[in-house]
């Protein structure tokens, strides 16, 4: 199976567990979507995620992190996609609810949040949005 927007693919694959209560979801994995595992689980919206082999193919999954019943992550929307790619400079990166929500940012020195991004002044490509 081929995937035209991998990000895409893992943000609603979370949404779908999330709005089913699981604890965990699984997918496919690759770089990108553990980098964006790892900025997710230091800015405390997943506990956690690992990686294995699945039928011979690399497979991750992410404990999805609740809050009273309710899942931690509202809202999740992908920014740049592959027709539209979405780059900022440092200072027009977004700010998501007003600081309470992150953006997360692919730049030349890694995956990382808008606010991390702009503390070593670097611009780049918005994945997308988590709040």
């Amino acid at each position: 199976m081929s995937l035209q927007d991998p990000i895409a693919d893992m943000l609603i694959r979370v949404k779908n567990a999330q709005a089913v209560a699981k604890k965990t979801v699984g997918m496919p994995k690759s770089k990108i979507k553990i980098a964006i595992a790892k900025v997710l689980q230091d800015e405390g919206y997943i506990d956690g995620f690992s990686e294995e082999k699945k039928d011979g193919n690399p497979w991750m999954t992410i404990e999805l992190k609740y809050f009273q019943g309710r899942p931690v992550i509202g809202r999740m929307e992908r920014v740049s996609r592959s027709s539209l790619r979405v780059y900022k400079p440092m200072d027009e990166l977004p700010n998501v609810d007003n600081g309470l929500g992150i953006a997360i940012v692919s730049t030349n020195k890694g995956v990382m949040t808008a606010q991390s991004a702009r503390q070593i002044n670097q611009g780049g490509e918005v994945l997308c949005i988590v709040s």
